[in-house]
């Protein structure tokens, strides 16, 4: 049954994933050309579901049984790529909507790979270590011939992290004897073939988007990211290094948070700091000299710079009208519905797309896959300035094509498309010039 969110005094929106994916799918479709209704239905469904249910001994002597999914959306420009992440609300549903997300994101920012996507249903919360292996290895050997260096290539995502990779780069291995298997997985260790700037990437990407735009002048005073005011839900591996990115560039870290809640600062935070003390303690909450706020609040503080960087549907039709930032960038998949979306633009706030903001991690997972194929390793300055260069890119298509709308439509602005709409659209068109040059099989 699709989730539903209701807003007092206004129409429900529907937040089922499906939905959401294809409803920005429709709005960008409007302004591709030529597009087939065959193609059309053909890139609204993945090309493969996988469904797998498995049992896992426990350290308890308990058997459990668990359910995982890896959907394959679209493979026309290379093999399949996208995370596998772990969470107690995992559904088939999002999977598949974050598989589409992920065709859509290589393709905006030209890397040859497919939209794939993978979770399972469990709460490494209150998993250990050793639980948390063998419910990776027996993940990783359900799917062992669906996954591979050129079919389909896991990475880390919510919940999951290099250790992840390391035990699924294992299990394939001893599955797949006598061939180079380090890139059936990215995100790896650096000690197995990992890429440095790996970790960093989809925090630093989320810099170098946003200052790209600010170069365009879009906001009055605001060239550059520096004296900014920076609100960012969700302090973990993309939310902190985003924080010590912008912090680093001169910006003011006003508040941040984690699942438990989160802490605000007129004066600023200092991302280091908080850092040491959520290590210390598990959670940004109770920091000294700082404001408890809760994750709600957080949105709608006055700030320049909104980055949700933690789970989708986070601004909605609920409270997009209480936004009060000038500019919100992405870091997170789908923060923002479609119906904020409109709310948003109609308000003049601005909203990055996460399928640029945060395609710097699989920018760095290419590198990573052609670093192992060729027997490398790339230092660290190489990969975040080669990452560099193909964001702006990315940046620069995406604004030109807007711009071209602003100046053929100054008599009627509301039919300006926003920014997601605009990448989306861009994404679509060369999935489907590809498809039409390689032709329809058979």
């Amino acid at each position: 049954m699709a989730n539903k969110f209701t807003q007092t005094g206004s129409t429900e929106e529907n937040l089922d994933p499906i939905a959401i994916s294809e409803a920005q799918f429709d709005r960008a479709a409007d302004h591709v050309k030529g597009l087939k209704r065959g193609l059309v239905e053909f890139l609204k469904k993945p090309r493969r579901v996988n469904i797998v249910n498995f049992p896992v001994e426990m350290d308890d002597d308990s058997v459990q049984s668990f359910q995982g999914f890896r959907v394959q959306h679209n493979r026309v420009f290379g093999p399949g790529k996208g995370g596998i992440r772990y969470h107690p609300d995992v559904t088939m549903e999002e999977v598949i909507s974050l598989a589409k997300l992920m065709t859509w994101k290589c393709a905006l920012v030209n890397v040859p790979f497919g939209g794939a996507k993978g979770g399972v249903i469990c709460d490494p919360k209150n998993l250990n270590d050793r639980e948390l292996r063998r419910i990776t290895r027996r993940y990783t050997s359900e799917l062992y011939d669906e996954i591979g260096p050129y079919q389909d290539i896991p990475a880390p995502d919510l919940y999951t992290n290099e250790q992840t990779m390391a035990w699924i780069f294992d299990t394939y291995e001893v599955l797949h004897p006598g061939f180079n298997n380090r890139p059936v997985v990215t995100g790896k260790p650096i000690e197995m073939g990992g890429s440095y700037g790996r970790y960093e990437a989809t925090g630093n990407g989320c810099l170098f988007i946003t200052q790209r735009f600010l170069s365009k002048a879009l906001i009055p005073n605001h060239q550059d990211v520096t004296g900014m005011r920076i609100v960012i839900q969700g302090f973990g591996d993309v939310g902190a290094v985003a924080a010590n990115a912008f912090h680093r560039q001169g910006a003011k870290i006003i508040a941040v948070s984690d699942s438990t809640g989160g802490i605000y600062s007129p004066a600023g935070l200092d991302p280091a700091e908080v850092e040491q003390f959520k290590a210390r303690q598990g959670s940004v909450v109770g920091m000294a000299d700082t404001m408890t706020i809760t994750n709600e609040e957080l949105l709608e503080l006055e700030c320049d710079i909104l980055l949700p960087a933690a789970l989708g549907n986070q601004i909605h039709v609920g409270n997009a009208a209480n936004v009060n930032a000038r500019l919100v960038v992405e870091g997170a998949n789908n923060p923002v519905t479609p119906g904020a979306d409109r709310i948003l633009q109609e308000r003049g706030i601005y909203v990055l797309p996460d399928i640029l903001v945060n395609a710097g991690g699989v920018t760095v997972s290419y590198y990573e896959w052609v670093q192992n194929q060729v027997h490398e390793q790339w230092d660290y300055d190489t990969i975040t300035e080669k990452m560099r260069a193909k964001l702006h890119a990315a940046m620069d298509s995406v604004f030109s094509r807007w711009q071209a709308f602003v100046v053929g439509e100054e008599s009627a602005r509301e039919s300006i498309p926003d920014f997601r709409t605009i990448a989306l659209a861009i994404a679509i068109e060369r999935v489907v010039h590809a498809t039409l040059l390689r032709g329809i099989w058979p």
